[in-house]
């Protein structure tokens, strides 16, 4: 028999499927890596949510420092270093006047403060223990010692007071370093921003930050137009404790809707502990109060700075002290507030893209 030569060898020129330089394969591998580095960054947001919080809140005290430098802008044609030291002094010179000027007196009235209202809750349990209405004073500690317990770490971390303490200080610093200079802090973010989106990140930054400082100026506001009624008020019905109760609910008043709850539960607690005719002149004061931030404050400030839905802030509020503690629940306003800019923002976009397809084809079609 004839040998058969050997056939010639092919080459293959296609990818083999466990090549990189297979477009399937390279597809596949760019949407895990997709997916893995999102599990990877909520997995770090998880782990740095309490330096995170912190960040943020030294951001939003930077934002606050930076609303009273452009405030004083307008009247000082100064530069804004100068501007900002007179800020901080000011703010500096009011807190340390405050406690020099009420310092004992706020001292001895949060300690009455405190006793009175450990005995009216005590009345109060004890009558709705007596009622079938609530478990007993055991079963009420061990309620509350696992209510705090599951706060989380942010809340036992800055729970004490050195933790407390050191937790300001670091938003304190944050806040005047960014406010010195907040264009080097935001160039360093769109940095970070693919070269083609950095123009409309810059974009929606500078949207985030105007209301930001637009939500500041009106809480600032409410809490002095609160604390300020709320302590004259008082005063003149004869409440016990009228000034810390105002310093109280203007402190509160910068937490909307769950703000206004505490402190009217503290003034009304205080009240009927001087008597019936006191207590029920501290719940007029506290509708009284309430109404006229609610029906002619609230609305002024709201045309001039930012207007949130009630029932969305109630919300995240709940969210964020369930998840973050106390200084979620401070933050979470804020964080409403620079979301919806945001999301406005590419609603905006979308409008104009849109507009920008309707006249292309209106272009075409003619």
């Amino acid at each position: 028999m004839a040998d058969h030569p050997d056939p010639k060898p092919t080459k293959v020129r296609d990818a083999a499927p466990l090549e990189l330089r297979d477009t399937f394969i390279r597809t596949e591998l760019k949407r895990a890596g997709v997916w893995l580095g999102l599990i990877c960054a909520i997995a770090v947001t998880v782990l740095l949510i309490q330096p995170l919080l912190i960040i943020f809140a030294g951001l939003v005290v930077a934002a606050l420092f930076d609303g009273g430098v452009r405030l004083l802008g307008k009247v000082l044609p100064i530069g804004r270093g100068w501007r900002l030291l007179i800020v901080v002094v000011l703010v500096v010179a009011f807190l340390l006047g405050t406690f020099y000027l009420t310092g004992v007196q706020v001292t001895a009235q949060v300690t009455q403060l405190r006793s009175t209202l450990e005995v009216q809750a005590n009345r109060a349990s004890g009558w709705l223990s007596g009622q079938g209405l609530m478990p007993g004073a055991s079963d009420v500690n061990g309620i509350a010692k696992q209510a705090l317990g599951s706060v989380g770490r942010i809340t036992s971390w800055v729970g004490t007071a050195i933790g407390a303490l050191t937790t300001m200080f670091m938003i304190l610093v944050i806040g005047l370093f960014v406010a010195m200079d907040p264009g080097v802090y935001q160039r360093g973010l769109e940095w970070m921003v693919p070269r083609d989106n950095r123009a409309e990140f810059s974009v929606v930054l500078q949207r985030m930050g105007r209301t930001l400082r637009r939500l500041l100026f009106g809480r600032i506001l409410g809490m002095i137009a609160e604390g300020v009624l709320t302590w004259f008020a008082l005063m003149l019905g004869g409440v016990p404790m009228a000034m810390i109760l105002g310093i109280l609910t203007g402190l509160l008043a910068f937490i909307p809707n769950i703000g206004a709850f505490i402190s009217g539960a503290l003034m009304i607690a205080v009240g009927f502990s001087a008597g019936s005719d006191v207590g029920f002149w501290a719940i007029g004061t506290y509708l009284i109060v309430q109404t006229f931030d609610g029906y002619v404050l609230l609305p002024i400030v709201a045309k001039k700075t930012v207007d949130l839905p009630p029932a969305l802030t109630l919300g995240m509020q709940i969210m964020a002290s369930a998840l973050f503690g106390i200084l979620g629940l401070a933050l979470a306003d804020p964080f409403t507030a620079m979301m919806k800019s945001a999301l406005e923002r590419s609603a905006e976009r979308e409008e104009e893209r849109d507009g920008d397809g309707d006249h292309a084809a209106g272009a075409t079609a003619a």
